[in-house]
């Protein structure tokens, strides 16, 4: 009789492990997902927050996609200036994508890359795509000012979220990103109020604002007093925003953030921020936005050096320039929000690069380590 019961004792033991394993609570996908470790790009010597696989890229004008990365390589396809594509690997001065199923090789030299993909700790509010902050020495400009000029916002896979779409030169994003990081260190993050402009609502744009000069004394002084002229506020096209190589941009105090998961990579996601005071509301044409007290060369790597600030201007306008003449940016005595890449400006300039296309879709995809 005892040994019966020592063996069902022993029985017992036995089976305990697996009666614990089975009724232990099974994890749900959110708790595996949070026990796997997801990359942090920029601490493995990144050179974005994100890798540009699964980026979405656009043709900054007429390009041939080859067949490999070679310029004298078979051509594929013309991949027309507007297209969207998803940037899938780089090899040198080019990028593999995938264009609507058709693969192969491009220079990237004249495409651009969205922002947000590349660089997601930044804030975006482009309120050209909803309600148009455009005013010229406190006037509403007609058909422009609280208008929706053109449609640039998308659901973005990659970051699984509505999100402004923000195309710059691939040649620029480094420099934002620099800026960006400074930013960081100081509890600040760069708020992007529009990157890419079509040319065709900068048309209108630069139209009704003209007509308002010419009808109006007070509009007209306030866009062409002291040194200052009316193309420094708004340029006829092509102008660098068609080109890729502008952005406009504000500097935020950032409150709360968090850590996001995409792909096998984490990354920064701002939930809070609050603006700093400017000198004026953004996108007020007039010499009240000028950062500087005359005008200086913004066409030049060093002319902006000779500048002397405003009366007006705030210290974060001053932190914001720091920001992106550290970076390698220039800017714009005029606008204290404004910003180019002159780098790439000229090239653009050479092969006629004009920015007549829209862009209204993404093609971002989750970065995986495989691919």
């Amino acid at each position: 009789m005892v040994k019966n019961k020592i063996n069902i004792y022993l029985f017992i033991l036995m089976l305990l492990p697996l009666f614990i394993i089975y009724c232990k609570p099974r994890q749900t996908g959110q708790e595996e997902t949070l026990q796997k470790t997801y990359i942090d790009y920029i601490a493995q010597g990144g050179a974005l927050e994100l890798p540009i696989t699964g980026a979405s890229g656009y043709a900054a004008m007429d390009l041939p996609l080859h067949q490999s990365p070679e310029e004298d390589s078979f051509n594929i396809a013309i991949i027309k200036a507007g297209r969207g594509f998803t940037i899938l690997k780089e090899d040198g001065d080019f990028w593999y994508i995938d264009a609507a199923g058709i693969n192969g090789w491009i220079k990237h030299h004249f495409c651009m890359i969205n922002i947000a993909d590349v660089i997601p700790s930044i804030v975006h509010n482009n309120t050209n795509t909803y309600s148009s902050l455009f005013k010229t020495s406190g006037y509403d400009i007609p058909n422009i000012t609280g208008k929706a000029l053109y449609n640039m916002r998308d659901y973005n896979v990659r970051l699984n979220r509505e999100e402004f779409i923000a195309p710059v030169l691939y040649g620029m994003i480094k420099r934002i990103h620099k800026a960006q990081q400074a930013a960081l260190l100081d509890g600040n993050t760069l708020v992007i109020y529009e990157a890419f402009r079509p040319a065709a609502p900068h048309n209108e744009l630069f139209e009704a604002l003209s007509i308002m000069a010419e009808e109006n004394p007070i509009v007209k002084e306030g866009i062409s007093s002291g040194t200052f002229r009316s193309d420094l506020f708004l340029a006829p096209s092509p102008y660098n925003h068609q080109r890729g190589t502008a952005i406009d941009v504000s500097l935020a105090k950032i409150i709360n953030l968090e850590k996001r998961i995409t792909g096998d990579y984490i990354y920064t996601h701002i939930t809070e921020y609050a603006e700093y005071p400017m000198q004026t509301p953004i996108h007020e044409l007039s010499v009240a936005s000028a950062v500087y007290k005359r005008w200086v060369n913004a066409r030049t790597f060093t002319g902006w050096m000779s500048g002397e600030f405003s009366d007006s201007a705030t210290d974060a306008a001053k932190l914001l320039q720091k920001y992106f003449t550290d970076a390698g940016l220039i800017p714009l005595a005029s606008e204290w929000w404004h910003f180019n890449d002159l780098n790439w400006s000229p090239p653009l300039i050479d092969v006629g690069m004009t920015g007549e296309f829209f862009i209204e879709k993404t093609y971002s995809k989750p970065p995986f380590l495989a691919e």
